[in-house]
């Protein structure tokens, strides 16, 4: 067993990989099994269990099973297969149907000491919540909630270079599967035009000068139809599937999220922060522009002429004085 091809990977993952290189195509339970090292009993229990996921798998007594479609449901054989890291979304998966927040699960297990890269996602959140506390809505299987463990060697200083890193992987994502112009709204909102389609919730733990562990939290609405947003939000929402007027596979849009958040975490670790914020100045609109922030300390308007290395917006006010600003509510004037 030294020397097998799948050592140390869970036969279930080993299983679904098999059928997806047969898709659409017979492959007897006495090949798998011998492959598996496993009865063909347990093949069956096995099999039952993926249709139990939702996999469209067709069997016969004679030619034996094959994979048929696979369902857009947030499963851990869906994540990996065909993801590209080296290291995000290469651990533990943990998949719910329903949490109360993939935030709240994944700081529990960064607590207990999960490595970077462990992966938390639900078809659903009790209580989801984005910046400041509010709720953030997102119907049941349709978008997208994921929490990643990451374990940068930064000072907390620098702890908000993720949450740039984040978004600008975020819209990339986007743009480059869906096609949709997404933009970034400081600090942390993914935009369609004037609507949000989705935002980074960064959390972490400081051990006296250094990060413990970071959790960045995505959520992005895909499959939701625009009228079935709440009223509240409708005219401030949207989704790729609002946006395109068709279904989009949720599981394409996070494998990519991940790929380009682990290509940029390696960037920065390789050649510093500049070329990251370099792409974050690229892919807002807010620079250059005359808006209106409101924060906890009170409301500030004038011209925003920078996003500085540690994530402060740069306000210039009607008398010529700049304020940095680390958060807040922006609207463009």
């Amino acid at each position: 067993m030294k020397n097998h091809p799948y050592a140390g990977t869970l036969p279930e993952n080993i299983l679904l990989e098999i059928l997806k290189q047969n898709q659409r195509h017979w492959i007897s339970g006495q090949a798998i099994a011998r492959r598996l090292s496993l009865t063909r009993c347990a093949v069956w229990k096995k099999m039952a269990a993926l249709k139990a996921d939702g996999y469209d798998i067709e069997s016969s007594p004679r030619k034996g099973y094959r994979l048929m479609e696979a369902p857009d449901r947030m499963l851990a054989g869906e994540i990996r297969h065909l993801l590209h890291t080296t290291v995000l979304g290469q651990h533990e998966i943990y998949c719910h149907k329903v949490t109360d927040s993939t935030n709240i699960r994944a700081k529990a297990l960064a607590a207990a000491g999960a490595a970077e890269g462990v992966l938390v996602v639900a078809e659903e959140q009790a209580q989801g919540r984005g910046r400041l506390d509010r709720p953030w809505f997102s119907s049941a299987g349709e978008n997208i909630c994921a929490s990643l463990i990451i374990r940068p060697p930064l000072p907390p200083s620098e702890a908000s270079r993720m949450s740039i890193l984040a978004a600008v992987a975020a819209a990339e994502a986007i743009i480059e599967v869906t096609g949709l112009p997404a933009k970034i709204k400081w600090p942390n909102d993914i935009i369609i035009g004037s609507r949000k389609i989705g935002g980074i919730l960064l959390e972490m733990a400081v051990e006296m000068d250094a990060v413990d562990y970071m959790i960045i939290g995505l959520g992005l609405n895909v499959n939701t139809p625009g009228e079935c947003f709440p009223a509240e939000i409708r005219d401030r929402a949207t989704s790729v599937f609002r946006e395109t007027g068709r279904p989009f596979p949720r599981i394409k849009l996070l494998r990519r999220f991940l790929e380009l958040l682990e290509s940029n975490y390696d960037l920065i670790r390789r050649n510093g922060f500049a070329p990251v914020l370099a792409r974050w100045k690229d892919l807002t609109e807010i620079l250059g522009r005359r808006v209106s922030v409101g924060t906890i300390n009170g409301n500030y308007s004038g011209t925003a002429t920078d996003l500085d290395a540690d994530g402060f917006l740069i306000l210039r006010n009607d008398h010529g004085g700049e304020i940095r600003l680390f958060s807040g509510d922006i609207t463009i004037l």
